[in-house]
């Protein structure tokens, strides 16, 4: 390292890509420019990290922050600041749940607009595939979306200008369209006539609980959804990746794609593996989503998958809403998303690491290497090594706590998670080498808008 270091963190347990190793960390202009042991030289500042895990900053490729046009369900700066929270450096915001929806070039500028200044940490934008809007993917991707969503079954955004499913000629049309792109389309992956036609029945018999709406989003859903595109996309040849997976089913039929050469990866989220539909009657609607949480069986059969490397990567799918619109004893009225993008890591350090024994190279791959590699950002992100951006978690592998209403920083304190007792925290998160977050001070309010946009690398 040459010259005087802008920050050191000494002593702390770095989760490296294959070890995992006590290490100094020299950062100098937001870089990692060394690592080792017992590092000499000055910095202008240095934080002792003895004790403490060092990690990758988590990349959750899967947020809605409801801006522009809905950012009173959550905004740029309050979910920023959540994720920030929870050891996440950088998000990619999904183009449904906001006004207008993500699927021209002139809303992707509103959408800029409504970034710009209010992020702590960095991020990139999603674009959407709908019907009637094929002739826009060519603009968006130019525009540098990371990617392109699109839905299966109906998404349920509220308003004329909201997001609409892909009927299977869009799907299809769209897929080819992307596939020359050499990008990737991101697809919620349940089949529209069966979750519509279940609804229908259970709501003739006027049936509006908890099992109900399970029920009518059954596994079978998830899994014929994902045949169907598992099919178009050997027939196009566009790259896929398949969002909040919650069977082991699907999983394994995404595996099997992949062993016969498609190009297709799978994320699956925090609540499908620590929380149950018995959960889903005991919190209420605020652990409504779709699809909706499974059975403790299919939870460990998850479980199983994940520990067999067949799922790639994990997001949170933070998708919140007002109070207002969870206070329903109606599951099928009830705002369907759970908000939890600040409890992810933790969540999957406690669950994963600590109770089931996945190592923490592991659980860095899941949440930081892999998002990385599959959207374009690595080597510049998801992975301690020299040169790439210092954008790096500090965590506490043993610092017990429950989660509060108090402590969540999102516009509207909802979560499923409040009065879980973790065994790990946050202790502090940096992005691109600057604290962005304290676990004892909170967040800095002078980085607000540190955050910068990531454009879309072509694959």
């Amino acid at each position: 390292m040459s010259g005087r270091a802008d920050l050191l963190l000494r002593g702390g347990t770095a989760v490296l890509r294959d070890e995992v190793l006590v290490l100094d960390i020299g950062i100098k202009d937001g870089k990692i420019v060394q690592l080792g042991s017992g590092l000499a030289g000055e910095a202008d500042e240095i934080i002792d990290a003895a004790g403490l895990v060092v990690m990758a900053g988590a990349i959750d490729v899967h947020v809605h922050l409801n801006e522009p046009g809905l950012g009173e369900w959550e905004g740029f700066a309050s979910g920023s600041a959540a994720l920030a929270a929870g050891g996440c450096t950088a998000y990619f915001d999904m183009p449904l749940n906001g006004i207008p929806p993500t699927v021209t070039v002139p809303a992707l500028r509103q959408k800029l607009a409504a970034a710009e200044g209010r992020s702590y940490v960095d991020y990139a934008l999603w674009g959407g595939l709908v019907p009637g809007r094929l002739e826009e993917l060519e603009a968006l991707n130019e525009a540098g979306v990371i990617g392109f969503k699109a839905f299966m079954s109906a998404p349920g955004d509220p308003g004329e200008e909201a997001f609409r499913e892909a009927d299977d000629l869009t799907l299809w049309e769209g897929m080819k369209r992307i596939a020359r792109m050499n990008r990737v389309l991101a697809l919620h992956a349940e089949s529209e006539p069966l979750v519509a036609g279940l609804t229908k029945l259970k709501r003739a018999q006027r049936a509006a609980g908890a099992d109900d709406y399970s029920a009518s989003r059954p596994v079978l859903a998830e899994l014929e959804a994902v045949n169907r595109a598992l099919f178009y996309a050997g027939k196009t040849g566009c790259p896929v990746h398949f969002v909040h997976i919650s069977s082991e089913a699907a999983v394994l039929a995404i595996a099997e794609a992949k062993r016969r050469g498609l190009d297709v990866t799978v994320e699956t989220c925090p609540h499908y593996l620590t929380l149950t539909d018995e959960d889903l009657k005991r919190i209420g609607p605020a652990a409504k989503c779709a699809p909706p949480l499974r059975s403790r069986e299919e939870q460990e059969r998850l479980w199983r998958t994940l520990a067999s490397g067949h799922i790639d990567m994990i997001a949170s799918d933070h998708s919140p809403c007002p109070a207002a619109m969870k206070e329903t004893d109606d599951y099928f009225a009830a705002w369907g998303g759970i908000s939890g993008a600040q409890s992810t890591l933790e969540l999957m350090l406690d669950e994963g690491h600590l109770k089931r024994g996945i190592p923490l190279t592991r659980i860095s791959h899941l949440l930081s290497y892999a998002p990385a590699r599959r959207f374009g950002l690595h080597p510049r992100k998801g992975e301690i090594r020299i040169g790439a951006d210092a954008d790096l978690v500090l965590v506490d592998l043993d610092q017990p706590y429950e989660l509060r209403e108090r402590d969540l920083l999102y516009r509207h304190k909802i979560s499923p998670y409040i009065g879980r007792h973790f065994r790990c925290k946050v202790a502090a998160t940096l992005s691109r080498g600057r604290l962005v977050y304290d676990g004892k001070r909170g967040m800095d309010a002078k980085a607000l808008g540190h955050g910068r946009r990531l454009g879309g690398a072509v694959r």
